[in-house]
């Protein structure tokens, strides 16, 4: 990751999102970016130029445009139309970026596009998120990572966000995946966490 006086930065064609530049690159801010904020707190995985991403939940795509600046390929899977606009503008702007409008849950409706990835990074805002990270970690080499940013409001809005966290862990766990790491997004996003799994 590149790292400028303390801000994590991007290399990559500005404009995106209205994103500020320093000098010719890309500030990526933690507070638009869930994946920024995992690397503000001093956790989640280095992003390559030899690495292949997954990226669910694509929404209109910001956080994909600098996962797109350092990794070889991003595979943005997103349902909603209106997103699915911005994102289309990302990829005709990123060669790299591979737009595709499924459902996240349905993964058999992608698999013909897809090839394996060394990274599956999952930002979704629906109640079965662990079910989801499951069912496309098919996609995930052994020995790959799956970055699952849970929202607990998503999950279950009447449940304490601790106790949402404490159930999905051990589901991420019973279906093959090892939790390494884990860290609420606070003071970025509130009611969020990350949980970092390892393919074995």
């Amino acid at each position: 990751m590149i790292w400028i006086d303390g801000v994590l930065v991007s290399r990559g064609e500005g404009g995106v999102y209205g994103e500020r530049m320093l000098g010719d690159v890309r500030i990526w801010d933690p507070y638009r970016s869930k994946l920024s904020a995992l690397y503000h707190l001093g956790k989640g995985v280095e992003l390559t130029n030899d690495m292949r991403v997954l990226y669910l939940g694509a929404a209109h795509g910001t956080t994909v445009s600098h996962v797109a600046d350092y990794a070889e390929v991003v595979y943005a899977v997103e349902f909603a139309p209106r997103p699915m606009q911005d994102l289309l503008e990302v990829s005709r702007r990123r060669m790299n970026v591979v737009p595709i409008m499924a459902d996240a849950s349905l993964p058999e409706q992608y698999a013909p596009l897809l090839e394996s990835v060394d990274l599956v990074y999952q930002d979704v805002a629906q109640p079965d998120q662990a079910i989801i990270a499951l069912r496309n970690c098919i996609f995930l080499k052994r020995g790959g990572t799956m970055i699952l940013m849970l929202k607990t409001r998503s999950v279950d809005t009447c449940r304490e966000p601790g106790l949402v966290f404490s159930d999905t862990v051990p589901r991420l766990a019973s279906g093959g995946l090892s939790v390494k790491d884990s860290t609420w997004l606070a003071p970025y996003h509130h009611d969020h966490a990350a949980i970092i799994c390892v393919k074995e």
